[in-house]
């Protein structure tokens, strides 16, 4: 034992026997922490990335992501916390008439019905970044890594218009056997991208044909949503838990420290096609520290074995405006209420446990 603590420099003879005692426990706890780093993990998970998407499937989960080049990555996992190297799957034809040539935002990969799409926004390059469309691709198997067949653009207009309507970020989800898109976009057309964006849904026939008007369900009308000068709702994500469902999104920002997460929750049976249904959360679910800043974009999945939520955001690197960023994963839970409540965001180099398996 004297030799043992000789090695770290104490002085055994000034110390009890309980003290010593003490002193070891600690140490071998810190050491045994140390060489089980199987157990744990730190953020981030991905050193620059921004608006993640991570989906769990019967086969591991699937980061998903846009590249360098505007083409469109996708890495396999079987684990939440260990994000493999992204294989290119679709690369867009190039050329100044082509919609969806430059620019690709936030891509999500969906599984419905047997086949995986793709959701995406592209449009010609800015600023301003005013051409902004959203776009769907199908894939020709249940292959993710296979081919993909180019369905077009997502028609987000009104019905007494041919005119798609800006829009980026668009999500899809099946809400009591209906599938569903929402998106973030403005009420018409604009010269300039300092234009207010809200939040859209809209029924779908299928992942890449709307069959209902849209219908605006939020507008940045909240005192948080104003800091700092241009009110944005983007980022839209779909929880559902227990019956209830939330559209988190992100709020603000997101070149900014002060980008941030709320919610709205639809009420107690009430159709999600009407604006009246949906609650907004009276504050910030989710936001920066001073020593994280810029959390946003999230989406969710749970453990291998379903055990545990997880949020995976992107946080920024530094305070100075800019878009560098990179990919973090924590635990949330629900309240009493059925709320998500994702607590406070864990800075980079914590040590977190692994997700249970």
């Amino acid at each position: 034992m004297d030799a043992f603590l000789k090695i770290i420099n104490l002085n055994t003879k000034t110390m009890s026997k309980n003290t010593i005692l003490l002193i070891i426990i600690i140490l071998c706890n810190v050491f045994n922490l140390s060489a089980d780093n199987s157990k744990y993990f730190t953020n981030p998970i991905v050193q620059n990335g921004a608006d993640p998407w991570i989906v769990k499937h019967s086969d591991g989960y699937y980061y998903y992501c846009a590249v360098k080049g505007d083409a469109i990555g996708i890495s396999k996992s079987e684990y939440l916390h260990e994000i493999q190297p992204t294989q290119i799957v679709w690369e867009p034809d190039k050329g100044s008439e082509v919609w969806n040539s430059t620019c690709i935002w936030a891509p999500e990969l969906h599984f419905w019905n047997g086949k995986w799409y793709i959701l995406y926004s592209a449009g010609k390059s800015g600023p301003p970044f005013c051409h902004q469309r959203a776009g769907v691709l199908e894939s020709e198997t249940d292959d993710p890594f296979g081919k993909w067949i180019d369905r077009g653009m997502v028609y987000t207009g009104d019905p007494d218009n041919t005119e798609s309507i800006w829009a980026i970020d668009m999500t899809m989800f099946e809400y009591n056997d209906q599938l569903y898109c929402i998106w973030s976009g403005w009420e018409q057309n604009q010269r300039t991208d300092k234009t207010p964006q809200n939040l859209y849904i809209a029924k779908m026939k299928n992942p890449y044909t709307v069959e209902s008007p849209r219908v605006r369900i939020s507008s940045p009308d909240m005192y948080y949503e104003h800091e700092n000068g241009l009110p944005i709702n983007e980022g839209p994500q779909i929880l559902q838990h227990r019956g209830r469902l939330f559209v988190v999104y992100s709020c603000g920002q997101s070149w900014l420290t002060t980008y941030k997460l709320a919610w709205i929750k639809l009420k107690k049976n009430k159709s999600p096609l009407e604006a009246s249904s949906w609650i907004k959360s009276k504050k910030p679910v989710f936001k920066g520290t001073e020593s994280v800043f810029g959390v946003g974009h999230a989406c969710f999945t749970e453990s291998p074995d379903g055990k545990e939520n997880y949020i995976v955001y992107h946080t920024k690197k530094e305070k100075k405006p800019n878009w560098n960023r990179e990919v973090h994963i924590q635990k949330f839970r629900y309240n009493m209420m059925g709320n998500p409540v994702f607590g406070i965001p864990k800075p980079a180099g914590t040590m977190i446990k692994v997700p249970s398996k």
